[in-house]
């Protein structure tokens, strides 16, 4: 294996699957066997998700009725539900697991201890960070960068829809090009969306490499784990 350890960032909508909300049990399931095939393989591995399926904050319709603080909580109980599944979906197919989250909920989760982390990443356990960061104006990018950094993961592997960073929305541009490879400055000067600007930044001054991939395509978590050229490796 390429690397040792790592932080698989996903976003919440893709649980939806094909639904228009909500969790995809079909989908579940696939992205825990994606994850079993590492693991079995010792990569230590820490997991970020989003909760933008169930929740996705506060648009300007809401605003007058929850505020931006609240409606950020609001999102970041819904990352603990996402994760919650994802455990789930992980014992159940064998593969050992700890859930620790950034708001303390005794009853389903520890706490976010970092060395504690970092111990049971060693045990060969997967490590699901909920609640983001805890604290609200912070996406969850900046939750998985910042764990990221915190455990010493060697890479961010973020699985998205797409199959990598494009010069444009391939999805709207059907002359966009994929890069292959991208430096941190050129994704500054060119202005390309990877995730929020403060977790890219985060990445960048703890020289933490990012590869953006297509986590809905079978096999490809294990061919980034073995070097292959999937997705966009953003280096320095």
């Amino acid at each position: 294996m390429k690397y040792k350890r790592i932080l698989l960032k996903l976003s919440g909508e893709s649980l939806m699957g094909d639904k228009e909300f909500g969790i995809d049990h079909k989908r579940l399931r696939e992205y825990a066997e994606e994850i079993k095939t590492i693991v079995s393989r010792g990569v230590e591995t820490a997991i970020v998700i989003g909760g933008g399926n169930i929740f996705r904050g506060v648009g300007n319709d809401a605003q007058h009725v929850i505020d931006r603080a609240q409606g950020d909580y609001m999102g970041m109980l819904a990352t603990v539900i996402n994760s919650m599944a994802l455990q789930s979906a992980l014992e159940q197919i064998g593969v050992k697991t700890r859930l620790q989250s950034a708001i303390k909920m005794e009853q389903i989760c520890e706490p976010y201890i970092r060395r504690r982390a970092i111990r049971h990443l060693e045990k060969g356990r997967v490590v699901i960070f909920g609640a983001g960061t805890g604290n609200p104006y912070f996406t969850t990018d900046t939750a998985a960068s910042l764990r990221a950094v915190e455990i010493e993961a060697q890479v961010i592997l973020k699985g998205t829809r797409v199959d990598g960073i494009y010069t444009a929305d391939p999805e709207k541009d059907k002359n966009a090009v994929k890069y292959d490879t991208v430096t941190f400055d050129e994704v500054y000067e060119k202005g390309l969306k990877i995730m929020d600007l403060t977790a890219f930044t985060l990445c960048n001054e703890n020289k933490l490499p990012i590869i953006v991939f297509d986590m809905n395509k079978p096999g490809n978590l294990l061919r980034v784990m073995e070097g292959e050229q999937v997705g966009t490796l953003v280096e320095f």
